[in-house]
């Protein structure tokens, strides 16, 4: 501990520290308390529209609030009066040994997840408790000074990175969009129904969940074709269950689509080596035929304009769900010469993994700024920072 710091528990150096919605003992001109009709404010943001009739504490003094429940530790400084709900405590320091804006980096750093409770919250007793350093106070004032520049300049960087991120991400969405939105004049418009056979998941009353098996054969489900991966297998079924419903077989070229929610069409094409399973009923799948490549049909149904087709067939409903295998089969589709279709999918793949390297170098920016405030926070209340 640098020289001329102490260390002291927050309960000893404030004026006031209670929770939201309680009335302090104390009543003095930095809290007033009275029966009001008042906006109830949660987790550091006004409910909209949400008034009560309450005994609560008005306060007026500049303070921070930090949330007790849920986003535990989260705070805000609240330099204006306000009325704080029952899920914040507020704490009001006293400002002739603790700067307001050092308090809240100071609070900032601190981990509040491990309180020791089954259910992560915090209590006024439990924040009192808490050593906080404490140097002079026009020390607080210039480290205050030096974490705001830095914040600032990581802030910034950050901001960039994710809007880096975001170009990445939209720079193949905009490619995948060119290539579909302006098929050339030898390309022919094919139906869906003529590339594919379709086959809709069994209803769900046959896949009662008394009739799974600890192993067997495999139920895919919807996450399958959301997330593109064929782990994480939970259903199965015997092989008596698996002849009844070959039908619903899936095999290596298969496509996959979920069909309902906001994850209506995603898609993803079933690899090689996968265990032997059938689809359940919030999946669709596609055998594509011989003149057409599975990967170009991946990309299309992947591409907006196939996004944008499937939810307005969906109706608008409040649920989207998949449309009949009718309405699916007559939808048209741009389709060069399987050799084109090869190459098309062949410079897509080109930029999608270069578009997953930069996303990954920038993810990883976004990370490493963050480590960076906390490592500079470290530094500063060790009394490093020079």
């Amino acid at each position: 501990m640098k020289q001329g710091w102490e260390i002291k528990k927050l309960g000893n150096v404030c004026e006031e520290l209670f929770a939201g919605g309680d009335v302090p003992k104390v009543n003095s001109s930095k809290v007033e308390s009275d029966i009001f009709n008042v906006p109830i404010f949660s987790n550091g943001e006004k409910n909209k529209g949400l008034y009560g009739y309450t005994n609560v504490a008005r306060v007026i003094k500049p303070s921070i609030t930090i949330s007790a429940r849920g986003t535990i530790g989260y705070s805000e400084i609240r330099e204006s009066a306000f009325y704080p709900a029952i899920r914040l405590i507020v704490v009001i320091p006293k400002t002739e040994i603790l700067d307001l804006f050092f308090l809240k980096y100071v609070i900032s750093s601190i981990d509040f997840t491990h309180s020791g409770s089954s259910i992560p919250q915090l209590t006024v007793p439990m924040i009192k408790e808490y050593p906080i350093p404490l140097p002079p106070l026009p020390e607080q004032q210039r480290i205050v000074a030096i974490l705001e520049e830095a914040f600032e300049a990581i802030a910034t960087a950050k901001a960039n990175a994710e809007q880096n991120l975001k170009n990445a991400k939209e720079l193949f969405e905009s490619y995948l969009m060119g290539v579909f939105e302006n098929p050339k004049d030898n390309w022919e418009k094919k139906k869906w129904g003529d590339l594919c056979q379709f086959v809709r998941g069994p209803f769900g009353g046959s896949l009662k969940k008394s009739i799974f098996k600890e192993d067997g054969y495999v139920v895919y489900e919807q996450k399958h074709a959301i997330h593109d991966h064929f782990n994480q297998l939970r259903y199965f079924i015997d092989e008596d269950k698996f002849n009844e419903m070959i039908r619903f077989e899936v095999k290596p070229g298969d496509i996959i689509m979920s069909c309902s929610g906001v994850t209506l069409g995603r898609v993803a094409i079933i690899p090689e080596n996968i265990r032997r399973g059938i689809i359940n009923q919030a999946l669709l799948k596609l055998t594509p035929k011989k003149n057409v490549s599975v990967h170009f049909l991946k990309h299309w149904l992947r591409s907006k304009i196939f996004q944008d087709i499937i939810f307005e067939y969906s109706g608008g409903a409040a649920i989207p769900n998949v449309p009949s295998a009718k309405i699916l089969k007559d939808i048209l589709i741009p389709l060069p010469s399987l050799k084109e279709q090869n190459k098309i999918v062949e410079n897509i793949e080109l930029i999608l993994v270069e578009t997953k390297r930069l996303e990954s170098i920038y993810k990883h920016k976004i990370v490493v700024l963050e480590e960076l405030k906390k490592s500079v926070l470290q530094k500063a209340f060790n009394g490093e920072l020079n």
